[in-house]
């Protein structure tokens, strides 16, 4: 079975900033990965070079079977043109830390609005799927509203759903939950336990530790721009076996 993510000595620095120092991991399908570690650690920067926002200094980055960003000839490796990236880019869900919705557009307007100017779909398609996915995240009552009528937590809903709107056959999360008030963090994850069941593979950087401990099926924990431990993530989380492991979740747990 072909791993849907596969990381091979990823490096990714930024001028004199070497913030990923040889990642090598692999996600399979259907699996909900979690990614934690400390600020500064590269998880969001190893998210980012997924879709192909960054781009990596080193290494191999493979999405169902085909590289991120680049096409290889013979040992070369040659970066694909904007357009192409685009094309792949659109399997590829996103859900950022911030919801960066389009102010001036209503709740399913902003989850119509790739299908119809990327794929080119009809709006009556479009909106079908738009209301289907707004009842899915819980919020069919809340179509008509602007991000502004909206709190943290509905606003991160709509979000997902409008990652959901282009069918991706793989979701990533930037600490979808870090920007939201306490109170509204239990909707947001509820949405993401019901894409689990469904069998979508999510890669998940997270400091919900809970959510990871449930719904994860892998953990890596990262640090300094190396994984430093993974495994199951009740087994990293009850039992690590890295002191710099034990000393970052006696923190947080």
């Amino acid at each position: 079975m072909t791993a849907m993510v596969k990381a091979e000595g990823v490096h990714k620095s930024f001028g004199a900033a070497h913030i990923l120092k040889g990642i090598d991991l692999e996600v399979a399908p259907r699996e909900v990965f979690c990614l934690i570690g400390p600020s500064g650690s590269g998880k969001s920067t190893f998210l980012r070079c997924i879709n192909h926002l960054e781009q990596i200094s080193a290494g191999r980055l493979y999405v169902d079977g085909e590289l991120v960003g680049y096409r290889q000839k013979g040992d070369k490796l040659y970066e694909l043109k904007d357009s192409e990236v685009a094309l792949k880019r659109r399997d590829i869900g996103m859900v950022f830390q911030r919801f960066n919705l389009f102010p001036h557009m209503t709740a399913i307007e902003n989850v119509m609005e790739a299908p119809v100017q990327v794929k080119g779909e009809s709006r009556a398609v479009a909106r079908a799927r738009a209301e289907r996915l707004l009842d899915r995240v819980g919020l069919s009552d809340k179509a008509k509203n602007y991000p502004s009528q909206l709190s943290g937590g509905q606003q991160q809903r709509v979000a997902i759903a409008r990652a959901l709107a282009m069918e991706p056959k793989l979701m990533l999360f930037d600490e979808p939950t870090s920007a939201l008030d306490p109170e509204l963090v239990g909707d947001v994850l509820d949405v993401m336990r019901g894409l689990a069941e469904d069998g979508m593979t999510m890669i998940v950087v997270t400091h919900e530790m809970g959510f990871a401990r449930e719904v994860g099926d892998a953990l890596v924990f990262m640090d300094d721009g190396v994984v430093v431990e993974s495994g199951h993530p009740r087994d990293v989380l009850t039992n690590p076996q890295h002191d710099r492991t034990k000393s970052f979740l006696s923190k947080v747990l």
